[in-house]
């Protein structure tokens, strides 16, 4: 587990992953956005099966204002194979991710965001400085109950170029499945 997480105001790690769609994305490709949301996500966390609708709405919701959500699975596959490209492919289809779903087969990207868990939000303004990194509201189980909406409200306020009221929160979810290294 990396223990070199994002500070608030880092740079964007640069990366150039393919997605479930077969196209190649990388870092640069996203500059005209005004915000680019990466989610560490996986097939199999329930915690992340639970935020897939969130994180839908979220990219209809702010699309137009230039939003732009990027998934990003770096799960060790040979352990979960749900987690695999395959099974990534299906799972974009099948919940009509209107977003890209990227395999980080190496983990690098995983480990230059120093990302933990599953889902990890890591919000960066035009500039690609880190605004907001964390989770996405305060309640997984029971969208109807969240009382705080973290992830929306740090959107809103990198729009509105204000300050993050809360850049970081403590994510919570099941935890990256990271390959042996012999």
């Amino acid at each position: 587990m990396p223990d070199n997480k994002l500070k608030i105001n880092s740079f964007l790690p640069q990366f150039n992953l393919t997605g479930t769609d077969g196209n190649s994305y990388s870092s640069e490709g996203f500059k005209n956005k005004n915000i680019l949301i990466v989610i560490f996500s996986c097939n199999h966390c329930p915690y992340v099966q639970a935020y897939e609708e969130r994180m839908i709405d979220l990219q209809k919701e702010f699309k137009d204002r230039g939003v732009q959500i990027v998934a990003i699975n770096s799960n060790d596959d040979s352990k979960y194979p749900e987690d695999s490209f395959d099974e990534m492919k299906k799972r974009a289809v099948e919940r009509k991710f209107n977003f890209p779903y990227l395999r980080d087969e190496t983990q690098k990207i995983a480990k230059a965001f120093g990302a933990s868990h599953t889902p990890q939000i890591f919000l960066f303004n035009k500039e690609r400085k880190l605004k907001y990194e964390g989770k996405i509201d305060d309640n997984w189980q029971e969208p109807d109950r969240v009382q705080n909406h973290y992830l929306r409200d740090a959107i809103t306020e990198v729009l509105d170029e204000r300050e993050v009221s809360i850049p970081e929160t403590f994510s919570i979810g099941c935890t990256i499945k990271w390959k042996e290294m012999f």
